[in-house]
């Protein structure tokens, strides 16, 4: 084998990983630039691959090799530094749960599963929930065909949120445990729900919990990320400015290292249990290199963790993902400074980004109209 040829094939990928990672950093919402935050990991690896590829096959290096190695290096540090908050590498940002004896453990299992509209495996999801027995289930792409098959379990879940859709967008919420008022509301697009309600957890405490799909920037959906990310971050917000104790949960269509959800903890004030512990990729599932967390669930200082792992597969593209928590208010004033704090510009740029997300939802809006009236 030619070694001159790797040699270049390693300086080609490394020009890559650094002309990628800097396109990241562009100020748009465009979906062509803010694709780029989802395979960090796969940059991260091809970056390493590249830096000791550089180094075990280097030559006499020219001065554009020191700068393009010096440029990937730089890079690389900065691939690194969004990934490795979710390894054990790093501090956990929610401790583990104290053992508490029966009766005390105010424990709380919620199972969080984007079903995939078309998949018609609806027994797999059934079977699932039949065994791990979740007090909360919250289905994203759900229509009315997964609300039959989940009749199968209705039984035990005696309060419930219907919201079903054949947009990809269909909701629902199953629950063991009392919800209080909840809510459908339409934040961006007129036909993309969220759900908004109380909680009683076992031993009486209400809490908020939030049921999230927003749209995914992405050349078949939504051309740019803004009312995705105004979306989420509105709903941190609320839950900092009214001093809410609360769960938020869904599938996200954002990674947890994006600029938009690390705003959204520090606007919120919600920990990240995968933080010190563990990646949760929950899609593609068809495709294991390609793997990001799309499934997220954020919470507040008074949580610790119990577990928190993908479930096995029901047919979908995205893995279910089961978290269970446990209230510990004991705990809270210790994890709290744990959370990402906000600054200035933080709030600056949320209530600007709240502002464009809304103009650009009542454009999306009359665009899915426009689309309903030519297929009606």
């Amino acid at each position: 084998m030619d070694l001159s040829l790797l040699y270049y094939a390693l300086q080609g990928l490394a020009g890559f990983i650094a002309f990628v990672t800097i396109w990241g950093w562009l100020p748009l919402d465009n979906w062509w630039v803010r694709g780029v935050e989802f395979p960090r990991i796969q940059i991260m690896v091809l970056g390493i691959i590249a830096w000791f590829g550089m180094l075990v096959f280097s030559s006499e290096w020219e001065l554009g090799q020191w700068i393009l190695f010096v440029v990937l290096s730089g890079t690389l540090a900065f691939q690194l530094r969004m990934v490795l908050p979710y390894t054990k590498l790093w501090k956990k940002e929610v401790q583990k749960a104290k053992d508490k004896p029966e009766g005390q453990a105010h424990q709380i299992k919620i199972m969080v599963s984007n079903v995939l509209t078309p998949n018609d495996e609806t027994q797999k999801l059934v079977d699932l929930v039949k065994q791990k027995q979740p007090d909360i289930l919250i289905t994203l792409e759900s229509d009315k065909k997964w609300e039959q098959a989940l009749l199968q379990v209705e039984s035990d879940y005696p309060y419930t949120v219907k919201v079903p859709l054949d947009n990809l967008y269909g909701m629902h919420l199953y629950s063991k445990l009392e919800l209080i008022d909840p809510e459908v509301k339409y934040l961006m697009i007129d036909d993309i729900p969220s759900i908004h309600t109380q909680l009683r957890l076992q031993g009486g405490r209400v809490i908020w919990l939030y049921c999230l799909h927003p749209m995914p920037p992405s050349p078949t959906e939504a051309d740019k990320s803004t009312t995705r990310d105004a979306e989420l971050l509105m709903v941190g917000k609320h839950i900092k400015e009214n001093d809410q104790t609360a769960i938020l949960a869904g599938d996200l269509n954002d990674v947890a290292w994006s600029k938009t959800t690390r705003r959204f903890q520090r606007i919120s004030g919600l920990l990240d249990p995968r933080i010190g512990r563990h990646f949760i990729n929950t899609f593609h599932v068809k495709y294991p290199f390609l793997r990001w967390a799309l499934d997220h669930i954020f919470h507040s200082a008074c949580f610790t963790v119990v577990d928190i792992q993908r479930m096995p597969s029901v047919g979908s593209d995205h893995f279910p993902v089961m978290t269970t928590l446990q209230y510990e208010p004991e705990e809270a004033s210790n994890q709290e400074g744990n959370a990402p704090t906000a600054q200035a510009e933080d709030i600056q740029e949320t209530d600007n980004k709240i502002e464009e997300g809304k103009k650009e939802g009542e454009k999306v809006s009359e665009e899915h109209r426009q689309e309903q009236r030519s297929f009606g």
